[in-house]
């Protein structure tokens, strides 16, 4: 990552109501989020959680970010897997 660019960091269990992740509740909070502090940064899922996340909380999160972000990690920081990264010039492969 270059000098003084962050990376920010998601927490699944922030999307948790009563201790799970109900898919209504989820929805709500993803979609009534202000996104914009996003734009043009890295962003980490976090791999772990305190509860089980359903597959399909991860995709809908990268689906969102992926309009918002340039480059979508997920893991820990010291090892995160790129989801997205709208930084590579895919033209030339």
């Amino acid at each position: 990552m270059k000098p003084g660019s962050r990376m920010e960091t998601i927490y699944l269990n922030d999307y948790c109501t009563d201790g799970i992740i109900k898919e209504k509740d989820f929805k709500e909070k993803l979609f009534s989020k202000n996104w914009s502090k996003f734009k043009g940064k890295t962003v980490l899922i976090k791999g772990c959680a305190d509860i089980p996340i359903p597959t399909w909380a991860y995709m809908m999160l990268s689906i969102v970010l992926a309009q918002h972000c340039k480059k979508i990690l997920f893991g820990e920081p010291c090892s995160a897997i790129t989801l997205h990264n709208t930084t590579k010039d895919l033209t030339n492969s």
